[in-house]
Order: C-alpha cells, then structure tokens, then sequence
C-alpha cells in the first residue's frame, strides 16, 4: 500500500519530553519523585492539551499544592527547559521526505499557548504541510475524534497514512482507524520503517 503522506508526533519524536529529567536536575530526583507523587502533573498538562489556558491551568494547579507551588509554576515559567533536545535525526528525516515532494503532517497533543512558545525556538514546527495541534482541536490522543478529524481535514484514506509515535496507546487508536503506523523508539527504526514503505529517504 502506496503512502500519500507521513505524520509525525512531536514529543519525544522531533523534541524529547522527560519533565522528570529536567526536575531531576533542578530540584533532585528524591524532591521531584515526591511532587509526581502527590500531583497528577501529567493530567494537569493533558488540560492544557486540550485547550486549557497555558499560564492558568499550571498556576491553578501550583496554587492548590502550596508545599510544591515553586516548582509546578516552573512547568510553565521553564518551560523550553523541559521540552528540549532536539531529536535532530528525525528533524532530518521531515525535511528529507518534504524536499522529496512527500507531504508531512504533524499530529500532537500540544497546547495553544505552549506550542506557540515552542515555535520560538524549534523553526521546524513551521516546516509541516498540515499542523493537527490537540489544542486547537479541543481532543487529545488517544481519542478517536483526534484521528477523525485528521481524516476528514486532509482527505486522504486511512491506509494511505503513515503515522509514528512513541506511546502505544496512540498507535493502536491509529491502527483501529486503519493508518499504517511506527512505534517510535528512536530515529534508526523510524528510518527503517520510511524505507520499508517504499518512501524516499536515503539509505544508510
């Protein structure tokens, strides 16, 4: 089956996403494994994928943990902080498949006001034919209405899609829906995969 297009995730696909990695290192691994144990960071963060307001939604949450507000506010004030490095060999990748006339969409669970920060450092996140940012779209992955929506935007078939990603729930919801898909565990296998499917990526 011929591929009409490749979406890429983007956390921990194009930028890694350990927030525990850059608490470890700020605060210490025993201070921030108390934090994620007594606040639901991650769900807090999904609000702010759905649509939630950046700034308020962390402060909010700061605000009802006193003994850590310090430290969940960093989430927003640092936030470049945690969402780097660069995954540069995948970044390679979109831009050898795009130079190659092959379209490239992203599909991420992303918020409005976080994913305009992230523009500001990562000039790649303007590089994509078709952006499907959880934020705007009011649903995040794994939910099918996420992949609905992509369906319906772009018109291509479900099987004629390609679609890499480094949480399994998100593949099998794609798989459910028809895509191709890659579990994505870093950029040699996402290379293989490319090439597997007949795309135009070098070799190597």
């Amino acid at each position: 089956m011929s591929i009409d297009a490749v979406i890429f995730d983007i956390g921990n696909v194009l930028i890694e996403w350990q927030p525990e990695t850059y608490y470890d290192r700020v605060v210490g691994a025993e201070r921030r494994k108390a934090m994620f144990a007594a606040v639901d960071l991650h769900g807090m963060n999904d609000e702010v994928d759905r649509g939630g307001d950046f700034r308020q939604t962390i402060y909010d949450t700061a605000e009802k943990y006193p003994a850590f507000r310090d430290e969940i506010r960093m989430w927003h004030d640092n936030w470049l902080d945690l969402a780097q490095p660069r995954i540069e060999g995948s970044i390679a990748l979109l831009r050898e498949l795009r130079a190659a006339g092959v379209p490239v969409f992203a599909l991420t669970n992303f918020g409005i006001g976080s994913f305009e920060l992230a523009r500001t450092r990562y000039e790649f996140l303007d590089e994509f034919d078709r952006r499907y940012i959880s934020g705007h779209m009011g649903v995040i992955k794994p939910d099918a209405g996420i992949y609905a929506q992509v369906e319906a935007d772009c018109g291509i078939a479900p099987e004629r899609l390609l679609f890499t990603d480094d949480r399994i729930d998100n593949i099998r919801a794609a798989q459910a829906r028809g895509w191709q898909t890659h579990l994505f565990d870093g950029v040699a296998g996402w290379h293989a995969a490319l090439r597997a499917h007949g795309l135009p990526v070098s070799g190597g």
